[in-house]
C-alpha cells in the first residue's frame, strides 16, 4: 500500500483517495465540442462545472493517447501524445488545470500490458531491429501451428503470425494489441519513463490496465483446455508479477501523493487481498470483479441464458467478502467494459428511478473508494442493437465472428441475444445531456448509436427534477463527504439469507449507520437482528423515509439510511 497517508487527530489514517468519489469518463462518449461525432477533451472541459456540481473528487480518464483506435484507445501507439480526435496536449493541460482549480484530481489510464501494433516499438520489433527485437513476446515456428494453445480474452487464438518477421507474437487481447515482454529490463525502463513523464505533468494517479497479465509463465506451456479462456492460468498472475509491481513502485509510483488502482481481471478475492495488503507494490486498491460477473458462464461470458436470474444472497456473500477482507476496496457497479449497472442489477423499465437510486445508495455507502461510471448518475440503461453494423466493440465483434466460424450462427438474429446481453458498447453509447438533437452530445453524427430513451433520461431533465437519480447521487456524495462512518466504518452484513433485503451496518467508534435495501420489485418486511430503537432516518430514495426500520415493509427497490 502507498505510504503517503496521514493520521488525523481522530486516529484515522487518511489519504485523499480514501475520501474521494471517483468518476470515470470514457472520452469518446462524454461530450463532443467540435461536431465530428467523437467526444474530446474540450468537451470534458465544457462540463467540469457539471462534475463539480455532482460532487466528484477525482476523474479517471480512459485513454486519450495516440491510437489507431482498434480497441478505442486501449491500443496505444504513442504514450506521450494526445490522439488528435481528442485534441492536443494543451487541451489535456487545460482540463488538468480546470479540475485542480476545483480541488478535483485526475487519474490517467496506464496501459502497460500491451501496445498497439502501430507503435514504433512494435514496428521496429517486427523488423528485428535491436534493441526492440525483444520488446514483445515472439516465437518462431510453423506458420500453421501457434506456439501453444492459449486463447485470447477477446476470443480466438492468443497468437498471430507476422509475415515480416516470420514469427508468432502473443496478444492476450486483440491481435492489434501485442503483449510487451516484461522480462526485458529495457521494456520496464521505457514504462518507468512514461509514468515519470505523466506524473511530472501533474497526473494525480493511475488506473493500471490489465495489471494481472504483465507476467507470463516461464516457457509458455500449453494451457488446460477445460479452462476458459485456455491458457489464462499462464498469462495471468505470473511468477514475476510481484517483482514487477515492486519495481514500478520503487522507481515511480512511490514518488509523490499518487493514487494507484489496478484492474485485475481473473483475480480472486484472496489474491486481491494479498496485492492490496502487501507493502511496497504501490497498489492502493484493486478492482475485483466477482460481483459484476455474478451468474456468468465460465465457458462463455456472452451466454445470455447464464445470467437470466442472479441470486441476491450470492451477491451479498461476494460483496461482504470484498468489504471485510480487502484492506481498502474499490466498489464499482459499472465501467466501460460492462453493461449498464441499472440494466444488470436493477429494473430499467418499471422501477427505473427506484432501482437506479438504490444502486447509488449501495455504491456510496460501502467501505472503500467508490467509482461512478459516466451516465450512472442519471440512470443510463442498456441500448438494443438491431444489426451488427451498429456494434463497434472489438470484443463483441470477435465473439460474433467466432460463433460464425463455428457454424453456431447464420444471421445476426442468432447472436442478437448474446450481443445485447454482454456487449461493452452498452456502456459506451454517448452521454445523454439533453432531449435535443443527438442527446446534446454532438452536432455531427455520433460515432456510436444513441439510446432511444435519451428524450426521457438526460442531464437537463435530471437537473430540473428535485427527485431525480442525479439529485440522489449529489445528496449521497455530500453525505459521504460529511460522515466518516460511510468512508472508514467497519462493514457488517445483516440477514445474509434474505432473498429480497440487503441490509448492513457501518460502524466507526460509537457511530453506526444502518443501510436497508429492498433489492426486489415486491414489498419486503425488515425484521432487524440488531437493536434499532434509537436510529434516526437520514436519507432514502422515496419521498418519505420510514421513520423506524424494524417491522417496516419496504417498498419495491426502496433504499434507506439510518443513523444510530
Amino acid at each position: 500500500m502507498d505510504t503517503h497517508v496521514e493520521t488525523g487527530d481522530d486516529g484515522i489514517d487518511r489519504a485523499w483517495w480514501n475520501e474521494a468519489v471517483v468518476y470515470q469518463i470514457y472520452p469518446r462518449s462524454f461530450n463532443d465540442s467540435d461536431g465530428d461525432g467523437v467526444g474530446d477533451l474540450s468537451g470534458i472541459v465544457e462540463n467540469v462545472e457539471y462534475l463539480d456540481e455532482v460532487g466528484i473528487d477525482a476523474v479517471w480518464l480512459s485513454p486519450v493517447y495516440e491510437s489507431p483506435g482498434e480497441d478505442n484507445g486501449y491500443d496505444i501507439s504513442d504514450y506521450r501524445a494526445i490522439d488528435n480526435q481528442y485534441g492536443e496536449m494543451a487541451d489535456w493541460e487545460t482540463l488538468l488545470a480546470e479540475l485542480h482549480d476545483r480541488d478535483m484530481r485526475l487519474i490517467m489510464d496506464l496501459v502497460i500490458n500491451h501496445t498497439a501494433d502501430e507503435h514504433e516499438w512494435f514496428q521496429r520489433s517486427r523488423a528485428g531491429e535491436e534493441p526492440y527485437d525483444d520488446y514483445y513476446i515472439w516465437r518462431e515456428g510453423n506458420p500453421e501451428e501457434p506456439p501453444n494453445n492459449w486463447e485470447s480474452i477477446f476470443g480466438g487464438p492468443a497468437w498471430s503470425y507476422d509475415a515480416q518477421r516470420e514469427a508468432w507474437y502473443l496478444h492476450v487481447f486483440d491481435e492489434s494489441q501485442p503483449d510487451l515482454n516484461w522480462r526485458n529490463p529495457d521494456v520496464r525502463r521505457e514504462i518507468t519513463d512514461v509514468i515519470r513523464w505523466w506524473h511530472k505533468k501533474g497526473t494525480d494517479g493511475f488506473r493500471i490496465d490489465a495489471a494481472s497479465h504483465i507476467s507470463k509463465t516461464d516457457g509458455l506451456p500449453d494451457g488446460d483446455p477445460d479452462t476458459h479462456p485456455t491458457g489464462i492460468a499462464h498469462y495471468s498472475h505470473g511468477p514475476r508479477l510481484d517483482a514487477y509491481l515492486d519495481e514500478l513502485h520503487e522507481r515511480t509510483l512511490g514518488d509523490g501523493n499518487v493514487m494507484t488502482v489496478a484492474e485485475m481481471g481473473h483475480t480472486t478475492i484472496e489474491q486481491a487481498t494479498e496485492y492490496v495488503a502487501r507493502e511496497g507494490n504501490g497498489l492502493d486498491t484493486v478492482f475485483q470483479f466477482d460481483h459484476v460477473g455474478i451468474g456468468d458462464s465460465p465457458e462463455d461470458l456472452f451466454d445470455p441464458e447464464a445470467s437470466d436470474e442472479w441470486d441476491l444472497t450470492a451477491l451479498k456473500a461476494i460483496v461482504t467478502r470484498q468489504q471485510t477482507e480487502i484492506p481498502w476496496p474499490a466498489p464499482f457497479l459499472g465501467n466501460h467494459d460492462l453493461p449498464r449497472a441499472v440494466s444488470l442489477f436493477g429494473d430499467d423499465e418499471q422501477y427505473h428511478r427506484e432501482s437506479a437510486t438504490l444502486l447509488a445508495t449501495f455504491l456510496l455507502t460501502l467501505r472503500g473508494t467508490p467509482f461512478v461510471y459516466q451516465g450512472e448518475e442519471i440512470g443510463m440503461t442498456n441500448v438494443t442493437f438491431e444489426r451488427l453494423e451498429e456494434v463497434e466493440d472489438v470484443m463483441t465483434v470477435s465473439h460474433v465472428e467466432e460463433h460464425d466460424a463455428e457454424g453456431v450462427a447464420d444471421s445476426f438474429e442468432d447472436v442478437k441475444g448474446m450481443v445485447n446481453y454482454r456487449s461493452r458498447d452498452h456502456s459506451r453509447t454517448p452521454m445523454q445531456w439533453t432531449d435535443g438533437t443527438n442527446a446534446g452530445f454532438t452536432e455531427g453524427d455520433p460515432w456510436l448509436k444513441l439510446n432511444d430513451n435519451y428524450r426521457e433520461i438526460n442531464v437537463e431533465a435530471a437537473r430540473a427534477d428535485s427527485n431525480s437519480v442525479l439529485d440522489h447521487y449529489r445528496d449521497l456524495i455530500d453525505l459521504r463527504h460529511e460522515w466518516d462512518v460511510l468512508v472508514y466504518g467497519d462493514y457488517e452484513l445483516l440477514l445474509p439469507d434474505h432473498e429480497q433485503l440487503y441490509a448492513y451496518t457501518r460502524t466507526l467508534g460509537e457511530e453506526r449507520a444502518l443501510i436497508v435495501l429492498n433489492w426486489s420489485a415486491e414489498p419486503a418486511t425488515f425484521e432487524s437482528p440488531v437493536p434499532t430503537h434509537d436510529v434516526d432516518p437520514v436519507a432514502g430514495n422515496y419521498m418519505d423515509v420510514p421513520s423506524a426500520p424494524d417491522g417496516t415493509t419496504f417498498r419495491p427497490y426502496e433504499a434507506a439510511i439510518y443513523r444510530d
